[in-house]
């Protein structure tokens, strides 16, 4: 497996600020994220303070930031990360679709979710995942429930479909819906999970359903879930100026990291990172 010198998950402002950086700095790196970038930015009505493009509408600076990363011959991976692993000299980080390596890491995913579902956070790993393609093996011949917030997130309920004897499917969209047969589609709202030792029940705003397995499919995983013994504060991953973090070679920027959240700001944040992951790489190199 090719380990890179640098990896930056999320693709708004931050993370493609981040990689423009480390492509100037002839860095090894990956861009990992949605093709289509920030559905924030493409949203977004009208920024005006973005110095080169401003007044702009969010198709607009979308599309300036695609042929940016295109001029610069940046491609994006697209892939969701599950879990990233501090391994003392690099990170492995579990994907979507596959596995990846890298001396150093910067975290511009964007806000993640502002609060999890009461009995979530103690059954991470023990009954709860954020990744069904990674996990459905174990579920075969069982009973899962798939939290969908995206329609791009049908497939995993599919997948698991493979391996698990009924699937629970609950949309937090309002598309229409378009599962295997065999998939029972339910629209009711999460409220509460439950269980003893391993989580086993899921509440819900209609009924409770007895399960062996949750998977929940946000957009974007909270990050004290998503890297294990980050330092976060008030909802937010701590950083420095320098935008490092408790951790070596781990850097974070863009609204992950805080209020204000605006474009500028994650934009510059991004560049700051990139530059202190160069700098934390040359001392690598030089140990």
């Amino acid at each position: 497996m090719e380990r890179y010198d640098l990896i930056i998950v999320g693709t708004g402002p931050a993370g493609i600020s981040a990689a423009i950086t480390a492509k100037i700095r002839k860095k090894s790196f990956l861009l990992i994220g949605s093709a289509r970038l920030s559905e924030k930015v493409q949203k977004a009505h009208t920024v005006s303070n973005y110095p080169g493009l401003g007044p702009v509408g969010g198709e607009q600076m979308q599309k300036a930031f695609l042929d940016h990363l295109a001029q610069m011959e940046i491609e994006i991976t697209e892939d969701k990360i599950t879990l990233i692993y501090p391994m003392g000299e690099y990170f492995s980080l579990q994907g979507m679709n596959g596995m990846y390596e890298s001396r150093s890491i910067i975290l511009a995913a964007g806000m993640a979710p502002s609060r999890m579902l009461p009995g979530e956070e103690p059954m991470v790993g023990r009954g709860v995942s954020y990744c069904a393609t990674c996990d459905a093996p174990l579920y075969k011949g069982k009973t899962a429930a798939v939290v969908a917030y995206s329609a791009e997130d049908e497939h995993e309920a599919d997948f698991m479909a493979e391996y698990a004897s009924k699937v629970f499917y609950f949309p937090q969209y309002k598309e229409e819906v378009h599962v295997k047969d065999g998939i029972e589609v339910i629209r009711e709202a999460p409220k509460e999970i439950k269980g003893g030792f391993k989580a086993d029940t899921l509440v819900t705003s209609g009924s409770e359903y007895k399960v062996d397995g949750i998977f929940i499919l946000r957009e974007s995983v909270m990050p004290s879930q998503l890297v294990p013994g980050l330092e976060m504060e008030e909802g937010h991953v701590a950083v420095k100026r320098d935008m490092s973090t408790n951790i070596p070679g781990f850097f974070a920027c863009g609204d992950i990291t805080g209020k204000p959240y605006q474009y500028i700001k994650a934009a510059g944040e991004g560049n700051v990172a990139a530059l202190s992951a160069v700098g934390y790489l040359d001392k690598l190199g030089k140990a």
